[in-house]
């Protein structure tokens, strides 16, 4: 660095280090709440790191991460007032000191799970190579994240890909309230081997020696050379939060302070003007905070914005047919998969082994029709759910495939705290448009680990989009809208529906998300049910027919949002209610429909809700066993004939 460029290091180092102590002096006086985890003795790492960063240039952070929006470029003002939760604040309150972000900026936000922004910087890195410009994606993340899944799956997957992002380890001596030393069996230089990826080690005080680094590692990067792992090494001056004792720390050798060493460098250059700089940054956190605590607080009346993008409203149209012979719903969702890439260049498909058709065989030629858009990715559900959220974010519309809804499990981080809250947590700056394609489906022995109907755990995400098609035309109607939506959708498909066949739908066909479908009407009780309890419902209702039993039936197709207006609109008309799914019945979406029937329909029921689902058991592999736990036509039936009996 010359003269003045280390004197604008110095002075952003300052700036963030006078708004780290203003905001430990406000959290002690109670006017930041939540938590806060400062930065203070780790300025030369994000400085140095963002020096020659691009305004286009992606990161990602941490939970301490205020100097990397800082060094971003983020508006002191507009970081204080989201730290003090008002309305004029980076995120408009929602997010706080550990979720600041800035998509404007390049920031894809601060993140308060350790090591969840690495799958998300590995997604914007695919997606910001398909722009040829050079932009890369820079990840942040502390000593700590070394040892979680989600830093191998994305160190992983970026080294097979070569992607452009760099993972900077700010290596500051404690995980949490442990010793970085006692945490590790290996270095971090070792890691990098595993992957054959190049791996730099910094002294992380050292804003020079820093920018440095980095200025060569973004070279390289911009230039087509493949992932790079950096550790900074540095020092964590205060606790892991503000107000944190710090018994366990003791006995460790005190770092250099990066801004006293920078300060003297530049007096040897011959810097007179240090004061006045630090004068000035004086006044700029003086005024940031100011505006700060005179802004206000959001309205208590937004406090539902921000969850979802509107979705589109259409009135919904027969699907039309292409040719004249019946097709499997398998090539259906084949078909509206290769409709939506020709529509739109920023749609791809990843998952494990989808380039090869998938376990299915759904998906099998559209790599070669579609090159570089049709991604076969390791078994790594973490990375694969992060690539579609930081591509996302970055402009593409992914559609990822988790290969049985059973693994969720495995990352439902990146779908339960990225994915759902992130439009929230900033505030409506960011939109998350992806598509994760799931299957489930019991009745074919595929024991307990995949068989499941997990649809309430999504439905209880807010901002999550749940869609359960069960016949051939809505699965083309809905998985066009669900891809064209700016919100993310998890289609669940059923695996013993994939031959069920149905005309083709035209291109042109969509089903509007949120709209339940009135299968069969009818007079003397409603029957609800989705997915391919809907096939069954619709069977049990025409058995019921010829006992003088007229039942109603609605296939919900999407879960979330749920269209209760059908659902009370046939309760008013029919007085009872009857709800089939194939998830185990205790705590499923049936209960809440009951919920929906007592609380808005109470005075339309004539008879208490029932619901027919699976046992309070995990799905069983004997076929004696399965074919006792799994909801059937005769269940359904039964049911409707005790619910009907006294009309």
């Amino acid at each position: 660095m010359n003269r003045d460029e280390l004197l604008d290091a110095y002075r952003r180092m300052r700036l963030i280090r006078r708004m780290e102590e203003r905001i430990g002096t406000l959290y002690a006086q109670g006017l930041i709440p939540g938590f806060v985890h400062t930065s203070v003795g780790q300025e030369a790492v994000a400085v140095g790191t963002l020096f020659r960063a691009r305004r286009e240039d992606v990161i990602t952070s941490t939970h301490r991460g205020h100097g990397h929006v800082l060094a971003k470029g983020l508006d002191p003002a507009r970081m204080f007032a989201e730290l003090m939760g008002k309305e004029t604040g980076a995120n408009r309150g929602r997010g706080g000191s550990m979720h600041v972000a800035d998509p404007a900026l390049g920031i894809f936000g601060a993140n308060g799970i350790v090591g969840a922004g690495l799958p998300i910087a590995t997604g914007a890195a695919h997606a910001l190579r398909q722009r040829g410009d050079g932009t890369i994606a820079i990840a942040f993340f502390g000593d700590g994240a070394v040892a979680t899944g989600a830093f191998h799956e994305s160190l992983n997957l970026a080294a097979l890909w070569r992607l452009p992002v760099v993972f900077v380890c700010e290596n500051n001596g404690y995980s949490e309230f442990s010793r970085t030393d006692d945490q590790h069996p290996v270095p971090i230089a070792a890691r990098a081997g595993a992957y054959g990826m190049p791996f730099r080690r910094v002294d992380g005080n050292d804003v020079e020696a820093v920018e440095a680094t980095m200025s060569d590692v973004f070279d390289q990067l911009r230039s087509g050379g493949g992932p790079q792992l950096v550790e900074a090494v540095t020092l964590r001056v205060r606790g892991h939060y503000e107000g944190d004792p710090q018994k366990y720390r003791a006995g460790e050798q005190d770092a250099s302070d990066p801004l006293v060493v920078t300060r003297q460098r530049l007096a040897a250059l011959g810097a007179a003007d240090l004061d006045e700089v630090d004068d000035d940054v004086e006044r700029t956190v003086a005024a940031a905070e100011k505006f700060a605590t005179d802004s206000p607080e959001p309205d208590p009346a937004s406090a539902r914005d921000y969850v979802i993008v509107a979705h589109r409203t259409f009135d919904e149209r027969p699907a039309g047919s292409i040719g004249d012979r019946d097709v499997s719903t398998s090539r259906v969702l084949r078909q509206a998969l290769d409709d939506a890439l020709a529509d739109d260049p920023a749609v791809f498909l990843a998952g494990i082994d989808v380039a090869g058709g998938n376990v299915f065989g759904l998906t099998r030629g559209l790599a070669g029709k579609w090159p570089g858009r049709v991604l076969d990715t390791p078994i790594a559900e973490t990375a694969i759910m992060g690539l579609g959220v930081g591509a996302a974010m970055a402009g593409l519309r992914p559609v990822v495939e988790l290969m049985y809804l059973d693994f969720l499990g495995v990352c439902l981080d990146q779908l339960m705290n990225q994915a759902a809250k992130l439009p929230f947590m900033t505030g409506g700056a960011v939109t998350v448009p992806m598509v994760v394609r799931t299957q489930f489906g019991s009745g074919r022995s595929s024991g307990s680990q995949h068989s499941q109907s997990l649809e309430t755990l999504l439905a209880h995400l807010p901002g999550m989009t749940v869609v359960m098609p069960s016949s051939p035309d809505d699965a083309y109607g809905l998985l066009r809208t669900a891809i064209e939506d700016d919100n993310p959708v998890v289609f669940i498909e059923n695996r013993l529906l994939y031959e069920r066949k149905g005309p083709m739908p035209s291109p042109e066909h969509r089903v509007p998300l949120g709209r339940a479908r009135i299968v069969r009407p009818g007079e003397h009780l409603t029957i609800v049910s989705w997915s391919r309890m809907a096939q069954l419902a619709s069977a049990a209702a025409e058995q019921l027919a010829t006992e003088g039993i007229d039942a109603e039936v609605i296939d919900l197709r999407t879960i979330v949002p749920l269209d209760r207006e059908t659902v009370l609109a046939s309760l008013a008309k029919t007085n009872r209610l009857l709800i089939v799914h194939e998830a185990v019945a205790e705590f499923g979406v049936g209960a809440e429909l009951a919920a929906l029937a007592v609380d808005e329909g109470f005075w339309s029921l004539d008879a208490p809700v029932v619901r027919v689902g699976a046992p309070s058991t995990p799905a069983p592999y004997a076929p004696s066993l399965e074919r006792t736990w799994i909801p059937t036509e005769h269940d359904i039936i039964r049911a409707a004939r005790s619910l009907a009996a006294d009309r």
